[in-house]
């Protein structure tokens, strides 16, 4: 199968390299294409090399990379989907599936996708934990997911995308009742941002800290009774639209298998494949640290995907005490020049767009 992936962060080389060492057609679709190899290493996370794939084509020009594409799965973060819809629309074929990973918000940025007859289908999550170890050249899998989610959009299409990502992937594939389950997913959105409020809740201009903290092992109680509160919401939001299946919107108490405060701090701060990650903050040049409001932390998981549930919310008649005390404290710190547009304002018109 000829595959394409637009995006060359973590998961993008991961999915690149793997699809490629399984045989698949791969062209990568990047800025940067120069540092590429031919072929890359996928590697275990003590460093031996699980398998090397050879890939078709490293380019800068999306045309050239998703001619011919059964599949363009894109990793780029949500606030470049828009652009990237723009000029894909107009390359691709009827049928051709444009795969968002993860999934979450795309569908306020399809509508020229959809026109053309394009399949639009998503990841909930996505697939392993990854990080490059040499860019263009090797990247390390620090734990495979036990399954996918899969929505599509028309929904008609969910089972057959379904059944090819588990093939391509190599791992159990379910379907999803509904597109709108993967944007109301608490993940990133919920996760994230809960842990930067608490994180820099006596944060204003001219505040900075010593160091930069462990963004998961250094996890507390304020984090998790933040988050718990944000998930409550999400599911409330969930209750609140009966007429969609959103079943696969699971909460995070289940996913981390973590009913309390307690056991959610101690199961966050103690996940493996998390170890050593630091949190979005920059250094001074006075050798302090400050958050770093560029970073996706921010201007995709607040501005895009925390911005989408309190949205799908306020269109639902569901109040939002908790995410909406996220979302003040990120507006007035970081003081955002984008942020998520497109969601439908009314309950029938959320009812209208996932149908």
């Amino acid at each position: 199968m000829r595959i394409c992936v637009v995006g060359a962060g973590n998961v993008g080389m991961l999915m690149a390299a793997e699809f490629a060492a399984r045989g698949h057609e791969v062209a990568v679709v990047t800025s940067r294409p120069r540092e590429w190899s031919r072929t890359v290493d996928v590697l275990a996370p003590d460093g031996d090399v699980l398998s090397t794939g050879e890939l078709a084509c490293v380019t800068a020009d999306l045309a050239e990379g998703a001619a011919g594409a059964r599949y363009v799965f894109v990793t780029y973060p949500v606030y470049l989907f828009g652009r990237l819809c723009a000029e894909l629309a107009p390359l691709v074929e009827p049928g051709q599936r444009v795969c968002f990973v993860p999934g979450a918000d795309a569908e306020f940025f399809c509508a020229g996708l959809l026109e053309a007859g394009a399949v639009v289908c998503g990841l909930q999550r996505v697939h392993s934990v990854a990080r490059i170890a040499e860019r263009g050249r090797s990247v390390f899998e620090l734990g495979r997911k036990p399954s996918l989610q899969v929505a599509a959009i028309p929904s008609s299409e969910t089972a057959e995308v379904a059944g090819e990502l588990a093939d391509l992937f190599r791992m159990p594939a379910t379907c999803l009742g509904s597109y709108l389950a993967m944007t109301l997913t608490p993940s990133n959105p919920v996760l994230h941002t809960s842990r930067i409020r608490t994180m820099f809740s006596d944060w204003g201009p001219g505040v900075s800290y010593p160091e930069n903290h462990l963004f998961y092992e250094g996890w507390d109680d304020a984090a998790s009774e933040a988050l718990l509160a944000a998930d409550a919401e999400v599911q409330a939001v969930c209750a609140a639209l009966p007429e969609l299946d959103l079943s696969g919107v699971r909460p995070l108490t289940e996913h981390y298998e973590s009913p309390d405060v307690p056991s959610m701090t101690r199961k966050i701060s103690s996940i493996p494949a998390f170890a050593g990650l630091r949190s979005p903050m920059r250094e001074t040049e006075a050798g302090r640290w400050v958050p770093d409001f560029s970073s996706r932390y921010f201007s995709a998981d607040f501005a895009y995907g925390l911005k989408a549930i309190r949205d799908v919310a306020a269109a639902a008649g569901v109040a939002t005490p908790a995410l909406d005390d996220i979302w003040g404290w990120y507006v007035a710190a970081a003081r955002p020049e984008r942020e998520l547009e497109g969601v439908p304002e009314t309950r029938d018109g959320l009812l209208d767009l996932y149908r």
